[in-house]
Parts: C-alpha cells; sequence; structure tokens
C-alpha cells in the first residue's frame, strides 16, 4: 500500500495585488490636493522643454531597467536549463561580485571622465552583445556572458542617476523638481522588472529548448532601441571631471544580501511557494514606497530627509531583525518583506536627493560606484561562506544585515546632526 504525501502550496491572495495596485494609484494621483504644490508630478509648469527632457530620461531609463530585469529574471533559468548545478550557481554568482567589486570604483570614475552618456551606451551595448552571443552559439560561455552582465549592473547602479542630475543641472532647471524624478525612476525600475517577468514568462511559453533564446532576442531589441533612442535625442556630453578633482574621500554604505536569500526563507518551512506570485508584490510595494516621497517632502507638513530616513532604516533593520529570528509563517514574512520593499522605494530616491546636496555631479559617479565595494564584498563573503561552504546560515546573514541598516539609521542621525541648515549649501534645491 503506497503512501500518498500531500503537499502544502502557499500563494498570496488576488486582493494583495490588487490592494497594491489601488494604493499605488490612489497615492500618485491624490497627492495635488493634498500638496504645497498645486503641479501634479508630470506636470511642473516649468516650460515644456522640461517635460520633453524627463519623459525622454524616462523612457530611456525604462528600456535600461526593461534589459536588467530580462537578464535577472532569466539567468537562473538559463543555468538550469544548461544543466548547471547549484554549486556551479554560487561559483558564477560569486565571480559575478568579485568582478563587480574589483572593477565598480575604477567604472564609477572612468565614467565621471568620459562623460555619462558614454557610460550609458556601455551599459546598453554590454547587453547587446551578451544577447547577440546567446542567440548564436547553442550554449554561450556562461562565464562571458556574467561577467559582462556584472559589470553592466554595476553601470547601471549609478549611471543613469548621474546623467540625469548633469543634464538637469546642464539645461538650467530647477533643482526643488528634480525630486520627483528621482522617484519616478525608482517607481519605473520596479514597474520595469515586473513587466520584465511577464515578458520573460510569455517568451518562455511551454517549449522551452525552442524559447529559452526569445529573452536575449528581447533584450537585444531593447538594446538596440536605447542605443538609437540615446543617440538621436541628446547631444555630446562634454566630459565632466578631471582625475585630479578625485583627491577625495568618498563615504560607503552597507547594502544587505535580501535578494539572495528572500525565497530560501520563504521556503524554509518545507511548505511549496509560488514565488513568481510574490515577487510583483514586493516590487510593487517599493513602487508604492517610492510614491510615499512627494508627500513626505511637499504634503501639507514637509518633513526634513534626514529624518524620516532615519526610522526608515530602523525599520528595515527591524524587519530583518525578526527574519533572522527565524520565523516561518509564509504569510507574515511576505508583510514583512512588503514593508521592507516600501522602505527601501523611500530610501533610494532620498538618498539620491542626499548626493544632490552633498556631492558635486561630476564625482557623483565615482562616489556612488566607490560606495559600492562594501555592499560586494559583503556580498560576495556572504555567498561564499553561507551559500557555498554553508558555514554560516541565512538567519545569521540577516542578522548581519539588520546591524548594518540600524548602523544606516545612526550614520543618518549623526547627518543629520552636522546639518543644521540641510538646504542651505552649494547645491541649493
Amino acid at each position: 500500500m503506497g503512501i500518498v504525501i500531500e503537499s502544502s502550496v502557499w500563494e498570496p491572495k488576488t486582493s494583495l495585488h490588487i490592494f497594491i495596485f489601488v494604493a499605488n494609484f490612489l497615492s500618485i494621483f491624490l497627492l495635488p490636493n493634498f500638496s504645497n504644490k498645486t503641479l501634479t508630478p508630470f506636470d511642473h509648469g516649468t516650460s515644456p522643454s522640461f517635460l520633453r527632457f524627463q519623459r525622454n530620461f524616462l523612457l530611456i531609463f525604462i528600456f535600461a531597467s526593461g534589459m536588467e530585469g530580462i537578464s535577472s529574471v532569466c539567468g537562473e533559468f538559463e543555468l538550469a536549463y544548461y544543466g548547471v548545478s547549484r554549486e556551479q550557481m554560487v561559483v558564477h554568482l560569486c565571480v559575478g561580485y568579485l568582478v563587480a567589486f574589483f572593477f565598480s570604483g575604477f567604472l564609477g570614475v572612468l565614467c565621471d571622465l568620459i562623460g555619462q552618456k558614454k557610460a550609458c551606451l556601455s551599459f546598453c551595448t554590454l547587453h547587446l552583445l551578451v544577447g547577440i552571443w546567446r542567440r548564436i552559439t547553442l550554449q554561450p560561455s556562461v562565464w562571458v556572458a556574467n561577467i559582462c552582465l556584472s559589470l553592466a549592473t554595476s553601470i547601471f547602479s549609478f549611471c543613469f542617476e548621474t546623467w540625469m542630475a548633469v543634464e538637469h543641472d546642464k539645461l538650467g532647471y530647477r533643482r526643488d523638481i528634480l525630486i520627483d524624478t528621482f522617484w519616478l525612476m525608482t517607481f519605473f525600475e520596479s514597474a520595469s522588472f515586473i513587466g520584465s517577468q511577464v515578458l520573460a514568462n510569455w517568451l518562455l511559453g511551454s517549449d522551452v529548448g525552442k524559447s529559452v533564446v526569445a529573452p536575449s532576442i528581447a533584450s537585444v531589441i531593447l538594446a538596440m532601441i536605447t542605443i538609437i533612442y540615446i543617440t538621436k535625442c541628446w547631444a555630446k556630453t562634454p566630459q565632466m571631471a578631471v582625475f585630479k578633482e578625485y583627491r577625495m574621500s568618498f563615504y560607503a554604505y552597507i547594502f544587505c544580501v535580501f535578494w539572495i536569500l528572500w525565497a530560501p526563507t520563504l521556503v524554509a518551512d518545507g511548505r511549496e511557494v509560488h514565488l513568481g506570485l510574490i515577487f510583483p508584490c514586493l516590487l510593487g510595494a517599493r513602487m508604492l514606497g517610492s510614491t510615499a516621497l512627494p508627500w513626505l517632502t511637499s504634503g501639507p507638513s514637509s518633513i526634513r530627509t534626514e529624518d524620516y530616513l532615519v526610522y526608515a532604516f530602523i525599520i528595515m533593520g527591524l524587519v530583518l531583525a525578526v527574519v533572522a529570528y527565524d520565523y516561518q509563517e509564509i504569510g507574515v514574512l511576505v508583510t514583512l518583506f512588503c514593508l521592507f520593499h516600501a522602505c527601501a522605494g523611500l530610501i533610494l530616491p532620498s538618498l539620491a536627493r542626499l548626493r544632490t546636496m552633498y556631492v558635486p555631479n561630476e564625482l557623483r559617479g565615482g562616489m556612488i560606484s566607490l560606495s559600492l565595494a562594501p555592499a560586494n564584498a559583503a556580498i560576495l563573503f556572504s555567498l561564499v561562506q553561507g551559500g557555498y561552504y554553508r558555514n554560516i546560515g541565512n538567519a545569521t546573514i540577516f542578522a548581519f544585515a539588520s546591524l548594518g541598516l540600524f548602523g544606516a539609521a545612526g550614520c543618518m542621525h549623526v547627518l543629520k546632526r552636522w546639518g543644521k541648515q540641510p538646504y542651505e549649501n552649494g547645491h541649493k534645491l
């Protein structure tokens, strides 16, 4: 007599997706009724040229986010299709972060020297080459693709923000409207990742053997469109910096390895989880968090950036502290992860605003890329010790990440005490 083992499947309710969508909609379209500004985020009234500039840049950024999203969604699937084992996947991730660790600082300084437009074109070119490489070979060199995509991700993390800030200043637009573009970038980046997941799943279809290269074709098309659009819409950007201007110190920040550990944490109790349905919830929460920024900065009671960032980092630290305690109720974990991403959606554009206040644009790319070095080193250490050798558990990694976020809150508090007049400096908003 056989034994039948029933499997328990957990998936988020449809009402959660609907709630996040409606919350994003209301947050955006109710803002003008409660804001000190009478203008919507998409209509600043400054000039038609600004609207044209903002929409052109956001369209380019959406295409770039789509390329990043397709490569991240299909990367692990492609490795599994070609028979790559789990240990080999961890090795490939380690190589990617090792490349990012050694070249991220150099790339940021180089991009500041050659200009951000050329850096963005380099990002598109890397995705184009990888897509073509995957299309013309039956089993592409995973190492080459992994290295190229790691470099592209490093460039993506700083070049588009820096390019937008430089172009914004060069065209003479007011800096008090720059913050809207920052949170719109975070909003559309998350939306592009969701769209990339839908597109990749549709392209893969049922015949995996024939459609495994389809996402690469989509990435090639997006890269070509973006290259043409950048070339046609923007004139040549002059060189922004000289090498001697880099005789200065840079601050670094610590970023947790959440995206590597969230899936293993959810399935730790043995139940089957539809991660593809949870992923849009997390990104939707990040979109909702980004829409909270204009409410805090231009709402009925405007709040100083350093003030709410302290609480946002503390909340993220508490969330990871609960996860580190090895709590395994999936519904509560998904709620905590959504809260974590909502805070991340608020923090990312807020940090971009602080960089505009304190960092010269000609050094912006180098500062961002150099600050990624300790983050890449921490992720690399976690992958080697936790993913490959299994010397430390996920709970320990989450605990250290929680301490790092509490440390970030402390640093933000110190920055707030040092900056008694936060908006009265060389970068007036």
